[in-house]
């Protein structure tokens, strides 16, 4: 049989036999792309049991699970590492027989003039599949461009989420801590309870700064890695392709066997970065979900370890005590000056009056049963609760030996007394100034607005990318096998033939 004839046979074979491992490599894709919402997927640590949990960055389970949907890559890979191996030893002991044989491969096989045609042929064939893997790769560059800076943007939304959390947390608690020391003199109570709620938004604000600390420089590093890997093997493949065209007109049969190596190996790479691209592109669809999730129930999401809005205050009903209390607290300040100014003699009334007026304290809060916060919507002459203290000083007696004296200038209100009253009063100000802060953490508002933009704006594009580097990487994939097909059925057709530089078809020697 001619050498013509054995690698067309060959390469039929070996072209059928890798169409129906991509086929079935793309069935087992489309079969493992599912919603993250139920996961369902292969844990290789579970000794390929299904890992059943929700979207967790620090569960290594997810983490495997997720990794493992790219297995129609990896096993790819392994099955042309293996191809290559046996095909290499094959080849080695074939050389071996041949060489201990005292023969050569000349005096073994017959070398026929194969027409014209199957030179052109064979030369279209490898200069449409090299030309298709590099827009293959021209795009799984820019794909992989796009993926990493969407990458960086939803990751700085995220994390910068979770700092504003922090933050928050850190501005509210620094407050309890102010009305704890104003008010533990004269309740101990509260005082204990602002201790309590203290401590708890503590915990959580390092429990967050822990968090970030412990998986944002490792987020960074699996970025890089990814972004660099692509970068390599893309670089690397589009060299391998220009050297591969220079070779084809060279003839250089040595050449020919380093391409077939190389293209081998790129091979391997290429299915490799299919399952890497393919795992990338399932951790994309399962963090939109799972914001997605955080959007609808903030309290249960899987997020909630990162962003754990209102955990520490634990209800909406503590908003609606604090609402409560302060609209008290107000109402009682606005009886107390009626009931003051009746009790008072008539000196005393006078100064009440030339100071208060017919003007009332403001509240800031509604009455019940929702005691909505009214920012800014006090009536034009209120007086705002942060100017009490100075107006109780005009009545607050300095002369703690004599009483007689301030009563007599309309200073009835002793200097204790009014410690107190400022105590309190600097608090519900306190209160009422972190209130806003308080709201955004019982209701993730200050999140929900970051997770929004990233859900609405941003992953719909981050999935795309992520899909486009995946798609492009796996049609290079499958362009590299085919073109490493047609590598070695150019180097067989070219065995023992002899050429000029830039032909394309054999010097034919003329028959005696």
């Amino acid at each position: 049989m001619s050498i013509s004839k054995r690698w067309d046979g060959h390469f039929i074979t070996l072209l059928l036999i890798s169409l129906f491992i991509f086929s079935f490599n793309l069935r087992v894709v489309l079969a493992s792309n599912s919603s993250s919402g139920n996961l369902h997927r292969v844990d290789p640590l579970r000794h390929f049991k299904h890992y059943d949990g929700g979207y967790d960055l620090r569960n290594k389970h997810y983490w495997a699970s997720a990794a493992f949907t790219g297995i129609h890559g990896y096993a790819t890979a392994g099955a042309l590492l293996i191809c290559g191996l046996l095909c290499g030893m094959f080849m080695m002991i074939k050389y071996l027989i041949l060489l201990f044989n005292g023969s050569h491969s000349s005096t073994t096989t017959t070398i026929t003039n194969d027409s014209d045609f199957s030179y052109y042929l064979m030369v279209f064939l490898v200069l449409l599949f090299t030309f298709l893997a590099m827009i293959a790769t021209g795009i799984a560059l820019g794909a992989n461009q796009k993926t990493v800076q969407r990458t960086n943007k939803l990751k700085e939304t995220v994390l910068g989420a979770g700092n504003v959390a922090r933050r928050t947390i850190h501005k509210v608690n620094k407050v309890m801590n102010t009305i704890q020391t104003l008010l533990c003199p004269y309740d101990q109570t509260t005082c204990v309870l602002l201790n309590t709620t203290s401590y708890q938004l503590g915990t959580q604000s390092r429990s967050i700064r822990q968090f970030m600390l412990k998986n944002g420089h490792t987020i960074d590093q699996a970025i890089s890695v990814s972004y660099m890997t692509n970068v390599i093997v893309m670089v690397t493949n589009l060299l391998c392709l220009v050297g591969g065209l220079v070779l084809l007109f060279l003839h250089w049969h040595p050449g020919l066997f380093s391409i077939i190596l190389l293209c081998w190996i790129l091979a391997m790479a290429c299915w490799a970065l299919t399952g890497l691209d393919f795992f990338l592109h399932t951790f994309a669809e399962d963090t939109c979900t799972a914001l997605e999730d955080f959007m609808n129930n903030p309290l249960n999401s899987s997020l909630s370890s990162l962003l754990p809005c209102a955990n520490a205050l634990k209800s909406q009903t503590i908003v609606l005590q604090l609402g409560r209390t302060v609209h008290d607290f107000v109402t009682q300040l606005n009886s107390n000056i009626d009931v003051m100014t009746k009790e008072l003699v008539f000196t005393q009334v006078n100064h009440v009056n030339s100071v208060f007026g017919n003007m009332q304290i403001c509240d800031p809060f509604a009455g019940p049963p929702d005691y909505q916060y009214l920012a800014g919507q006090c009536p034009k002459h209120a007086i705002p609760i942060r100017d009490l203290p100075d107006i109780l000083a005009r009545f607050t007696c300095e002369n703690e030996i004599s009483s007689n004296v301030c009563t007599g200038s309309g200073k009835f209100l002793p200097k204790t007394t009014y410690l107190m009253a400022y105590a309190y009063i600097r608090s519900v100000e306190s209160l009422i100034d972190i209130y806003p802060d308080l709201e955004n953490l019982i209701h993730c508002s200050f999140v929900k607005d970051r997770i929004s933009d990233v859900v609405s704006h941003q992953c719909k594009p981050y999935k795309f990318s992520t899909r486009l580097l995946w798609a492009s990487v796996l049609c290079l994939s499958i362009v590299m096998v085919s073109l490493l097909l047609l590598w070695v059925a150019k180097a067989c057709q070219e065995h023992g033939k002899s050429f000029t530089n830039c032909s394309i078809v054999p010097i034919h020697e003329e028959q005696p």
